[in-house]
């Protein structure tokens, strides 16, 4: 109880995630002018400070310098550190009365200097700009002012201040890193449980969620563990059946024997009769459906175990010699198209077994002809059984015959007398293999059956 009242949930990390990066966003964008602006400005050292009195005390010394306009020689110097130093001497009213051309950045720096009210300096890019000093001369106040060209070297981030729309590029494509890593942190188990989902759904029991994401301490994390408890339930729930399924028919054979055996004793003394004859046929047709679901039991639960790399062609040779003779007694005939170099792990008896009921069911009812063909293409073998009789009439039929005990209502099954396992034995061999099974009416008529197998 106390594990699930921390701070590990999901809404929690989608709440801090996207916050924390819009807000570190902002900051940072938003921080970058004051931190320029801190840095290019500053109280006016003492140098300048005394610089710019010593011209003013010059003025105030010789006021006809004023008077006769003849201020703007003191407008140039050169005696700072061997730098051009230009003055600006600005009246009560604000103007600037030593020169008529005032670059834009002296202007701009008056309307700060006249905002703190006090002396500073400030670093443009390629000159430093610094006053006021304030005197008075013949009863009118006067500013001074004071630039040069210097270069100070500058913080790197500095760049992103002066290049707005690279900072904004910059910031949309962090923010998208930064919600990109939140969404594969969150989006990767998510995929690893559907595939999970999708591996138990295609009847691989034995599939389950990895370590990594059953140890998430987050929603994801319980929900994978809960999945693969239900994946374990659901497992063992399935072989218990295959297994009920097994042991009763193997019971189920010992007085299904014993009858056998009877009746071949009552047939020895004599007393054979119709009633007998029923009898025995029953029996029979008892024995062929308990030795179907007992292979279907063991198709299902030897489904995982290891498979064996072989070639197609060599493990249905002797299927495929059986069903051309069992062709050629009906005057019927079997193509076969199987390219000899397709190799593919699979399990041997279930596969033979699968192929052997798709093609007796072909042969049965085909009017002339059965082609099985087989090809391989981008890590997927494809097997093709196809035929040319009656087809199955309905469309639903031919999603259900795969099921267990589905009997379509159609003449191909009707004729037949079986108990629908062949097919259901069938598609357990093909899922036992990960692959997939389907039917389709051909025009005019006729059926095919294609097999996709994983290579």
């Amino acid at each position: 109880m106390i594990k699930d009242r921390l701070p590990n949930r999901i809404f929690i990390k989608l709440l801090l995630g996207f916050w924390l990066c819009s807000s570190l966003i902002i900051a940072i964008v938003g921080l970058l002018p004051l931190l320029q602006q801190s840095h290019d400005r500053a109280p006016l050292p003492p140098h300048l400070e005394k610089l710019l009195e010593r011209y003013a005390e010059r003025i105030i010394d010789n006021p006809e310098i004023i008077q006769n306009n003849q201020f703007r020689r003191l407008s140039h110097r050169r005696d700072f550190q061997g730098k051009p130093i230009r003055f600006y001497l600005v009246n009560d009213q604000g103007r600037v009365i030593n020169t008529e051309k005032v670059s834009r950045g002296m202007r701009r720096f008056m309307l700060m200097a006249e905002e703190t009210s006090k002396p500073i300096s400030h670093q443009f890019k390629d000159e430093l700009l610094f006053g006021p000093y304030n005197f008075a001369v013949s009863g009118k106040q006067y500013s001074l002012y004071g630039r040069f060209n210097d270069r100070h070297p500058r913080p790197w981030f500095f760049f992103f201040a002066e290049n707005k729309l690279l900072t904004l590029t910059l910031a949309i494509g962090l923010s998208g890193l930064i919600c990109g890593l939140l969404a594969w942190h969150l989006g990767k188990p998510l995929r690893t449980l559907r595939l999970s989902a999708d591996a138990l759904a295609n009847g691989d029991l034995t599939n389950r969620v990895d370590y990594a994401t059953t140890k998430r301490k987050d929603e994801i994390g319980q929900l994978a563990q809960a999945f693969n408890g239900m994946a374990d339930s659901v497992e063992n729930m399935v072989n218990s059946q295959q297994r009920l399924i097994s042991d009763i028919s193997h019971e189920l054979r010992t007085p299904l024997t014993r009858l056998q055996l009877a009746l071949a004793l009552a047939r020895k003394k004599g007393q054979e009769s119709a009633e007998t004859e029923r009898i025995g046929y029953e029996a029979e047709q008892l024995e062929k459906m308990i030795s179907e679901l007992l292979e279907l039991s063991k198709v299902k639960l030897n489904a995982h175990d290891h498979k064996r790399h072989l070639g197609l062609a060599e493990t249905l040779g002797q299927v495929l010699d059986d069903a051309e003779f069992e062709a050629e007694q009906q005057q019927k005939e079997l193509i076969i198209k199987i390219d000899e170099e397709i190799e593919l792990p699979l399990y041997p008896k279930p596969l033979s077994r699968a192929i052997e009921n798709l093609l007796r069911n072909a042969i049965r009812y085909s009017q002339s002809s059965v082609s099985i063909k087989a090809h391989k293409a981008m890590n997927i073998v494809t097997i093709e059984i196809t035929d040319d009789g009656p087809g199955i009439d309905n469309e639903q039929d031919l999603l259900a015959i795969f099921k267990p005990f589905y009997r379509p209502q159609s003449a191909r099954e009707r004729e037949s007398g079986g108990w629908g396992l062949g097919l259901a034995i069938t598609e357990a061999a093909v899922m036992a293999h990960q692959g997939k099974i389907t039917a389709s009416n051909l025009a005019p008529h006729g059926l095919n059956v294609t097999i996709e197998l994983p290579s």
